[in-house]
């Protein structure tokens, strides 16, 4: 084994440093460099039910320095150019890095920019988002204070980091209205620029349940573009399944936006991106199709499933695994079958659980007789609320590979 590689990894968030602390669970030497410009840790899967009124956004984050793996340099900077032929990283002090092996786990760029006079009104007028830990809790004021009047949430095109997301914002507040006795006063409508509630149909027979509970209006084909926060007025191109595209205008007492989402930019302009601008790897090694020392996982790789923290939990392990095969000259691959999960929170206290892999597979972790996941069920939000996060901070980020150590086979 070569014992002076440099393992580099751009990005300090689940992916990056549940893949070092993978790595270093297999072999304690390794030399790790960990590139993050941010101080602060989130488990962005809390927002949601900071926004429900479930958490307190201070248990969704910690300090970057205390999450660290033991032995790993932490370079606290921005990337912003990767060359990959020269096995190097230029830094935004202009300084480089260069490494052996790079893992690239930088998650993705949030694009609020992209609808128009979004930014500017974002926190207040009654326009919320729970993809903004600062957010999350006006969210929640905002359910709380809603009695009457129109209540918007929206989807943008996919790809997205938790395709749930949007519509479980949804029904955590119409859960919340039902519960005071006013959402027959509100208008309560869901803008999806997609066709379909969610991607995997096992699910929608249960969501749909909910959707009917609270009467709430689904508006498929039509994509947030404009949004005056001081008329209380939002703008969706609607398309018709002819293709034509027509302007609606809406107005709103309340709009949940979920931002259009692209990868990183400094991804999106180098050499490791496919035409769609993610990091192009092969959807079962996570391996780069062109870079053979370069692996990718989380928000920013190209594998077609659901962008989710529970996915990153599956593929940490299969990184760590096939990088240190590389680096030993061993053919024992591990292979990623597209896992991820969205715990849809459909109510106060009942979550519909879906797992499922590439293909829209169903990949439950539990027997149907433990936790039927295609069913809401008060099990999975105990799960959701108590369980998941103490499994992301104390096990997943250690490192400790609960019901996703990899498989392995000769390749």
């Amino acid at each position: 084994m070569n014992k002076s590689a440099k393992i580099v990894i751009i990005g300090g968030g689940a992916g990056g440093i549940a893949t070092a602390s993978s790595l270093l669970n297999r072999d304690s030497s390794l030399n790790i460099t960990i590139i993050e410009p941010s101080s602060v840790h989130y488990y962005q899967p809390g927002w949601t039910m900071v926004g429900g009124g479930v958490f307190n956004k201070e248990v969704t984050c910690r300090q970057t320095s205390s999450l660290i793996p033991e032995g790993v340099t932490w370079i606290r900077s921005l990337v912003k150019e990767i060359f990959p032929d020269e096995n190097k990283i230029q830094l935004d002090s202009g300084n480089h890095e260069s490494y052996d092996y790079l893992i690239v786990a930088p998650g993705l760029k949030l694009c609020w920019d992209k609808v128009e006079g979004l930014s500017e009104t974002l926190g207040k007028n009654g326009v919320t988002s729970n993809y903004r830990f600062d957010l999350a809790p006006y969210t929640w004021d905002l359910v709380q204070s809603l009695n009457s009047g129109n209540a918007l949430f929206t989807q943008p095109p996919m790809p997205i980091k938790c395709a749930g997301a949007p519509q479980k914002a949804m029904y955590l507040s119409c859960s919340h209205w039902l519960k005071q006795g006013v959402l027959g006063n509100i208008n309560v409508s869901f803008h999806n620029a997609g066709g379909v509630l969610f991607g995997v149909a096992d699910y929608v027979p249960a969501l749909m349940d909910y959707v009917k509970k609270y009467n709430a209006q689904l508006c498929f084909n039509q994509n947030l573009t404009a949004i005056d926060g001081g008329a209380k007025k939002a703008w969706f191109d609607v398309t018709d399944t002819d293709g034509n595209v027509t302007k609606e205008e809406r107005g709103f007492d309340m709009i949940h936006v979920c931002p259009p989402q692209s990868a990183p930019d400094f991804i999106r302009q180098s050499p490791l991106a496919n035409e769609a601008g993610w990091v192009d790897v092969d959807q079962a090694t996570l391996r780069h199709t062109r870079y053979e020392n370069i692996y990718s996982l989380g928000d920013a790789c190209s594998t077609p499933n659901a962008k989710t923290a529970a996915a990153v939990r599956t593929q940490a392990p299969i990184v760590a695994n096939n990088l240190l095969a590389d680096i030993n000259n061993s053919n024992s691959k591990a292979h990623y079958t597209g896992y991820g999960s969205c715990p849809l929170t459909v109510e106060h206290g009942k979550i519909v659980l879906a797992e499922f892999g590439y293909g829209g597979k169903l990949q439950p972790t539990f027997p149907t007789w433990v936790l039927n996941g295609l069913k809401a069920s008060t099990r999975s939000w105990i799960l959701k609320k108590d369980i998941l996060p103490f499994i992301y901070w104390n096990i997943m980020l250690k490192g400790k590979e609960w019901f996703v150590k990899p498989e392995t086979e000769s390749s």
